[in-house]
């Protein structure tokens, strides 16, 4: 279905889920730069390093910069954050010639797995497809276990483009029958799916994906309530009436529906198309580096994969001197380069605003590894951060981090979690490596059974269901405990 022709939208740069913030969600106009800054803070590293050769390319404005790197903000920002380690405290003073991500600090890294590894970007990874992305948004949600299996129904049944095409009595019959569930209590859990990112996610039509986006912009952007009107009503006739039309059938200004038009044009109708684009076997190059040096973790982005950019100076001289016609090339293509640079420096921002939350709420795990990896949700890091739970998901989207544990998917800070005696949570991920655990230090010949590894686990605070434990038991790849005798 066409509408007034989203061939305006230029692959990527459509994607409009904008970042926001507290202090700008009452001036917050859509642009094509903030539709820039959202498209690069989703690229992972090696997308990132063809967008700018791109760029350089079609930009007679930019031009290479062999003397300066690049820089995180224009405005004066940290190249780095640090925070004490557990416990330690230490020197604040840091120069970027402390360390070399590639040097001998890191030969004796060891890999995500336990495994020794060498040069950690010469592994390679998988990328997430669609329902991969949505699946672990939703366990990081606090939905019962019922509604998650409803979810994960609903997820399963949405397409590339982002659309649940399913009937909901048909999604509900098809949790039978081990879930029973009405399709009003399917389109219940449907609502939440429809909260994931990328924004627009599980529509059932055109009308609703826009909707959806619509409504999560702020309440005073312009031409939003227009174009939702727009989105509810004539859109199935937009290409026939115009926007003389538009402008009578809900009796606006020309004016009024020429901007409510424009803000439909710039929203994603393929929202689903955003994830999962990445070449499988992409090689793995980390987008930051965590250390920890003389008592502080400290992190820095990871900046020399990326071409270093800057103006060119002779074209920007040209400016002044040249017609009105080459003038106004020049000048729009400058400003092209100005939002460019600027939204990389953005982006570098965000991304270490994200990973100095992350370092700060986990170091522990960092420091003792997976058991000691306590729940965060992106809403908690975005609450810290002030940023929109969906900018928290494209900033760590397909991002990796050098740690001394080896390079890690920024994904791998994140957990669900699950109360424990104490009152307090204890993360899935640190559950599973206590199962793990359990299972290494058990008698060959008397395996432990799900129910002795759950009273195993409530004697040390963590009450967990049998089915809990047989869930993550097969999860870690472990077989049944009367396959794992061993009578040798």
């Amino acid at each position: 279905m066409a509408v007034l022709g989203f061939q305006y939208r230029h692959g990527p740069q459509g994607k409009m889920k904008p970042r926001l913030q507290t202090s700008l969600g009452q001036q917050l106009v859509l642009t094509p730069q903030l539709r820039q800054a959202l498209h690069l803070l989703q690229l992972s590293t090696l997308e990132l390093e063809a967008e700018i050769n791109a760029a350089v390319e079609s930009n007679p404005l930019l031009d290479w910069d062999e003397s300066e790197p690049l820089r995180v903000a224009d405005d004066g920002a940290p190249a780095s954050t640090e925070t004490p380690a557990d416990g330690e405290s230490g020197d604040n003073d840091f120069r970027d010639d402390d360390w070399s991500p590639a040097g001998e600090a890191w030969q004796e890294s060891r890999g995500w797995n336990g495994e020794d590894g060498g040069d950690p970007t010469d592994r390679m990874v998988q990328t997430d497809s669609l329902q991969d992305h949505l699946s672990w948004q939703l366990h990081l949600t606090h939905l019962s276990e019922r509604d998650r299996r409803i979810g994960l129904m609903l997820i399963d049944a949405i397409d590339d483009d982002g659309y649940l095409r399913e009937p909901l009595d048909a999604i509900a019959q098809s949790l039978l029958p081990e879930t029973r569930c009405t399709p009003d209590e399917v389109l219940a859990v449907l609502r939440q799916v429809q909260r994931l990112d990328p924004v627009g996610i599980g529509a059932r039509d055109l009308a609703e994906c826009l909707v959806l986006q619509l409504d999560n912009l702020p309440a005073a952007t312009p031409g939003r309530e227009l174009a939702r009107r727009i989105a509810t009503g004539p859109i199935d006739r937009l290409p026939r009436i115009g926007i003389d039309g538009v402008a009578a059938e809900l009796d606006c200004s020309q004016d009024d529906a020429a901007q409510a038009l424009a803000l439909l044009r710039s929203l994603d109708p393929r929202p689903g198309a955003q994830i999962g684009d990445l070449p499988a076997n992409t090689y793995v190059v980390p987008d930051c580096v965590i250390s920890r040096q003389q008592g502080m973790w400290r992190v820095v982005l990871a900046n020399e994969r990326l071409p270093r950019l800057t103006i060119h100076r002779g074209y920007e001289q040209m400016i002044q001197h040249a017609d009105a016609g080459d003038a106004g090339y020049l000048r729009g293509r400058l400003q092209e380069a100005r939002w460019l640079l600027k939204n990389l420096a953005q982006r570098g921002e965000t991304l270490l605003k994200v990973v100095h939350c992350l370092l700060r709420e986990q170091s522990g795990f960092l420091e003792f590894g997976p058991q000691a990896l306590r729940p965060l949700t992106l809403r908690e890091v975005a609450a810290q951060v002030g940023l929109h739970e969906s900018t928290i998901s494209r900033a760590i989207s397909r991002k990796y981090v050098r740690t001394p544990r080896g390079t890690i998917p920024l994904r791998a800070f994140f957990a669900s979690g699950i109360g424990t005696e104490g009152g307090g949570e204890a993360s899935s991920i640190a559950i599973q490596e206590m199962i793990k655990r359990l299972v290494e230090a058990e008698n060959p010949r008397k395996p432990l059974s799900d129910a002795r590894l759950a009273e195993a686990l409530k004697a040390t605070g963590v009450p967990v269901a049998r089915r809990t434990v047989a869930k993550y038991r097969e999860l870690l790849n472990i077989p049944s405990s009367h396959e794992r005798i061993r009578v040798a």
